[in-house]
């Protein structure tokens, strides 16, 4: 996936407040008179068995850059370097009682950091800040994601949650990209309890996008609020987490087929004009912007878009 330069900015802006409230600036770091590498390094030699090769690799260090910090961690009665067994050459590095406590208040430290700071967010809003954490990490890293291989399994048919579920994704998503409020989540309800009310008719539809027993993404078929046969797209949307995963296209081809098979000549949604990655899948189906318009309905005035894809 590639960031937009504004995408890009936000990124940036948000990595700089990390840096910042986790104490990289300066001051106090993890609670301690320690720098951040130092820190790190603790942590490290509490897994056991490291050398301050080790220590560089993992830390991404100079070699005279752990030198002279292993100096001051041992000056400082944190750390005694070992001799292995049977080659004094190679120096083990374990922490002293001293540096047993210090770690234990760092754990203490940034655990309560962590856990106020998820204390603010909503369940769903938690998983987001977890998996891209995770994710962003790897990335970094040049590790590849785990996201990808885990499988994802589109079913079609109401499953328990998903008005509630595919309501939040909406809700979630709309007030930061647009800054929808209340009347966009209730509209956005009120269609989906509808249409649900409304699956015993066999052309309308729902899919879910499934990992790991979670609603990750959602996308249904309404032949009837349109009218004249058409094949209404609505409430297509996919979790922060799992895009970039292919799930969002599944769930269109799942969709696309069944309007084919079913013989609708056109299929129609409306989206809002500004989400440039949602335009670029919809049009890779072949869907056609045929109308711009003005439109309030969801609290906010923006540009509503209508697309249409022709039967092949």
């Amino acid at each position: 996936m590639t960031l937009d330069g504004a995408a890009v900015q936000l990124v940036r802006e948000a990595s700089r407040s990390l840096a910042r409230h986790w104490g990289f600036m300066g001051g106090s770091f993890a609670g301690t008179d320690l720098s951040p590498s130092a820190v790190h390094a603790l942590i490290e030699i509490e897994k056991g068995g490291a050398t301050a090769r080790d220590l560089g690799a993992r830390l991404h260090l100079e070699k005279s850059s752990v030198s002279r910090m292993l100096k001051r961690l041992v000056a400082a009665g944190d750390v005694r370097e070992e001799a292995e067994d049977g080659d004094g050459r190679i120096k083990r590095l374990a922490l002293t009682p001293s540096g047993k406590q210090r770690v234990s208040a760092i754990h203490v430290f940034a655990s309560s950091q962590v856990t106020n700071a998820f204390d603010r967010l909503r369940p769903p809003e938690a998983r987001v800040v977890l998996e891209g954490l995770q994710l962003y990490s790897k990335a970094l890293g040049n590790e590849p994601s785990s996201m990808a291989a885990r499988p994802v399994e589109i079913v079609r048919g109401y499953q328990t949650g998903i008005v509630a579920r595919v309501t939040e994704l909406h809700a979630l998503y709309y007030t930061r990209e647009t800054r929808f409020g209340q009347r966009f989540e209730s509209v956005v309800a009120a269609g989906l309890a509808d249409l649900c009310n409304r699956l015993n008719n066999p052309k309308n539809a729902i899919w879910a996008a499934m990992r790991d027993g979670e609603i990750i993404g959602s996308v249904s078929l309404d032949s009837e609020d349109m009218g004249d046969g058409i094949a209404h797209l609505r409430c297509f949307i996919v979790s922060d987490a799992a895009r970039g995963t292919g799930a969002g296209r599944k769930l269109l081809e799942a969709a696309i087929k069944f309007a084919d098979d079913q013989g609708f000549p056109e299929t129609h949604l409306w989206t809002f004009k500004g989400l440039l990655a949602a335009r670029h899948l919809y049009e890779s189906f072949g869907f056609k912007c045929v109308e711009e318009r003005l439109g309030d309905q969801w609290g906010t005035e923006v540009m509503e878009q209508r697309f249409v894809r022709q039967r092949p």
